[in-house]
């Protein structure tokens, strides 16, 4: 009897690890990035084409400074690197995740502080594979995964722009991390596993345009990090490309070609708008991170760069999301007796509906148009409900000022404002409680 037992446990180890084994590998050997894409990638000195990276051929005659500018624009750097109401690149912004907030480290030329003592060598170090100048390996929020596939000699381009920044002194502020989160030398075998630590290769059998859009996708831009789901490792899951993901509590939304959750009913005029300008007609606004990364990085691009984006985004395969179809324009009598939402409806009127209108239409100008827009349309509120408590943040020339209202209203009354907004306005109502703006409010 005791040996039957022994040998059922036995056989049970084998299929429980051979299933975590399974699953691990499924984790691990993923497609590429651009695997979806018909043809075979090269190296880029095989490449017969024009060069995919780099400043666009419209800068190619620039000095060094406005290229190395360019290029740290077309990788983002600012956006991470700037806490709020800090000085550019001196670090400092927190990311809340959910094993304890890091802090972005200080990238100014500072020799103490920042960057100022590194050399070429340390530096692609850093980019390309995740190691600091003491060897010790970053964590994957510093998205070196994609950075990978940048060339060497856009990596440096990057480095000659931070240098010629002035250093400004200020210390690198600790992550919070608890154990095993805190045990840095796991991000090596972490590494070995998810960084292939390969540069850029193009697809012969694609077009310049649609090249030159991966490299500023995949590798600079590192759209991915937002906007692909990940899995148990923490490793973008490929196999849902661009179906949507949570960054810093906001909703990075589907932007594969489906149709119904995606941007597959999108033209490439709309999409370029949005990319360039951070605002599409009946569209919407793109706020928090997205609208950060419009402001300080896609809004620098030319606009063939922007064109070679929208040609590869359109190329990416649907990946099917759960959020609902877009509900059209709200009625301009509004029917409330479904809507049993007292405290949300005198909120809305209050402080909405003059920028808004009371049928979602806008008031004064097309950006406050809420009908037809995909964060209304998505019932698990989030991005709604982040607008309502931060605004858009300070105005910019790329979209308008909507102020935040975090500091005048509780929990309770912001989470019942957005569940009236996506319930008079949207497919379907999210179901937000205090607890949930709480949440929220400590993400950000």
């Amino acid at each position: 009897m005791k040996r039957k037992v022994v040998l059922c446990l036995a056989a049970l180890a084998v299929i429980v690890g051979a299933a975590a084994l399974g699953v691990t590998g499924w984790m691990v050997f993923q497609p590429g990035p651009y695997a979806f894409a018909t043809g075979k990638p090269v190296p880029l000195s095989a490449y017969q084409g024009p060069a995919p990276t780099g400043v666009p051929v419209e800068l190619a005659g620039a000095d060094p400074a406005m290229r190395g500018a360019y290029v740290a624009a077309m990788a983002d750097c600012q956006a991470c690197h700037t806490a709020p109401g800090g000085k550019p690149f001196a670090g400092g912004r927190a990311f809340v995740l959910p094993f304890g907030t890091i802090y972005t480290p200080n990238l100014t030329p500072d020799p103490e502080t920042g960057i100022g003592n590194w050399t070429d060598a340390q530096f692609l170090n850093a980019v390309h594979r995740g190691v600091a100048p003491d060897g010790s390996h970053y964590y994957p929020a510093f998205p070196y995964p994609s950075y990978t596939m940048l060339s060497d000699e856009d990596v440096l381009a990057i480095k000659a722009h931070l240098f010629s920044l002035l250093p400004v002194k200020q210390a690198n502020r600790p992550n919070t991390f608890g154990f095993p989160y805190n045990q840095r030398w796991l991000m090596a075998i972490w590494s070995a596993l998810f960084n292939p630590d390969e540069r850029f290769r193009p697809v012969p059998e694609q077009s310049p345009e649609w090249n030159r859009g991966a490299y500023l996708v995949e590798a600079a831009g590192h759209c991915g990090e937002c906007h692909t789901p990940r899995n148990l490792m923490q490793a973008l899951d490929q196999r849902a490309k661009f179906g949507g993901a949570t960054a810093e509590g906001w909703t990075a939304y589907n932007i594969s070609a489906d149709k119904v959750s995606g941007i597959g009913d999108w033209s490439a005029e709309e999409l370029a708008a949005y990319l360039s300008t951070g605002h599409a007609h009946g569209r919407g606004v793109a706020s928090g991170p997205m609208g950060e990364a419009v402001e300080l990085s896609l809004s620098q691009l030319t606009k063939a760069d922007i064109g070679a984006i929208v040609t590869y985004l359109k190329s990416v395969p649907a990946v099917k999301g759960d959020l609902p179809a877009l509900a059209g324009p709200a009625p301009a009598t509004p029917q409330l007796a479904g809507l049993d939402n007292p405290v949300g409806k005198r909120i809305f009127e209050g402080n909405c509906a003059s920028c808004h209108a009371w049928t979602g239409a806008g008031a004064a100008r097309e950006e406050a148009q809420l009908t037809g827009v995909r964060a209304v349309n998505d019932p698990g509120g989030a991005n709604v409900a982040l607008m309502v408590l931060h605004g858009s943040g300070a105005p910019t020339p790329h979209r308008p000022h909507m102020p935040g209202f975090g500091n005048a209203y509780s929990n309770d009354e912001i989470a019942a404002v957005t569940n009236y907004v996506t319930a008079r306005f949207g497919a379907r109502s999210s179901t937000l409680t205090a607890a949930d703006i709480a949440a929220l409010r400590e993400a950000n």
